[in-house]
């Protein structure tokens, strides 16, 4: 059974590694082309960034808003980047002197998710110039990549999964389909997609074959960690969110009463936390591997410790 399941393994990383080299891209070449961002267009689609919920602000407000929303969210990606690369070369450690076709598809995934990180850097620069001075996006990468990868390997192959399943629902559920977005910006997340597509499905195998290597009481661990991790993403987005607001307040140009201020507070992290954790967990594919592994008590507790993000 173990060989056949293998096999199977190596069959789908096979297929990875030949879509890889199909639709592989360059920034400069295939993404940037010497174009700009469009300031006149949104970023983030309504669906995603909830600006349709600030009835107060202006067409263009809300539309500054998405652009702020659009900037965190690519640096979101930047950042969580820095862990994935560093843990998909630890585990391809494991197949060094084995399965050299999974070895290869690991060696392009962590190359593929460099070239990722240099997208962001970039584009990062490119959105400082255009977009007013006193952005500020707070959590450091290295340090984030530190902490995460100081869980267990089951935990963090979750987490991965996590978000390499939700940038393709948004994708495909939100940005492909909205045509007021900037094209810059929407082009970025087209080609991020094509190749994060393929990553999720490495993901999935690797936290399968993770699981399958745990005692009980190694796999309760596990999701105390994966929990953990999540209550660690959740405080990110409450001090970004807050950043966030604090920089469109102060290039607005008025000002706001405390309740229009605190509405923006609130819908600011609620629009984060669907966008980094409700939308992940509420996926149909990461659910059914999720509850493949875990028991219903363990389901609970996760549940519970999402409750108050996902409310």
């Amino acid at each position: 059974m173990q060989s056949i399941q293998s096999s199977e393994a190596s069959n789908r990383f096979a297929k990875v590694i030949e879509v890889s080299k199909r639709i592989r891209w360059d920034i400069d070449r295939d993404v940037l082309r010497d174009r700009k961002f469009d300031y006149t267009k949104k970023f983030l689609p309504d669906g995603l960034s909830k600006v349709n919920q600030l009835d107060f602000l202006s067409a263009g407000e809300r539309r500054l808003v998405s652009q702020i929303q659009g900037r965190t969210y690519a640096n979101i990606f930047g950042l969580v980047e820095r862990y994935i690369g560093a843990k998909m070369l630890e585990i391809s450690r494991d197949y060094w002197l084995g399965d050299q076709v999974a070895l290869e598809a690991l060696v392009r995934f962590t190359d593929e998710e460099l070239k990722h990180q240099e997208l962001f850097r970039r584009i990062e620069k490119m959105m400082g110039v255009g977009m007013p001075a006193g952005y500020r996006f707070l959590p450091q990468p290295n340090d984030v990549a530190n902490a995460v990868l100081g869980k267990s390997t089951w935990a963090v192959l979750g987490l991965t999964c996590h978000i390499e399943l939700f940038t393709q629902a948004h994708y495909r559920q939100s940005i492909e389909s909205d045509s007021e977005l900037s094209e810059l910006w929407k082009d970025v997340f087209l080609f991020h997609w094509k190749e994060e597509s393929q990553h999720a499905i490495m993901d999935e195998l690797e936290w399968r074959r993770e699981d399958a290597k745990l005692t009980p009481v190694e796999r309760e661990h596990a999701v105390t960690d994966l929990i953990e991790l999540v209550a660690a993403v959740d405080g990110i987005l409450q001090v970004q969110s807050a950043a966030d607001i604090d920089y469109f307040l102060s290039v607005a140009g008025r000002t706001f009463d405390s309740a229009q201020v605190a509405k923006l507070r609130d819908t600011m992290l609620r629009a984060y936390r669907w966008q980094y954790v409700t939308s992940g967990v509420r996926d149909e594919r990461f659910l059914k591997i999720l509850t493949g592994m875990i028991s219903e008590a363990q389901m609970q507790r996760i549940g519970a410790a999402l409750g108050p993000i996902v409310a």
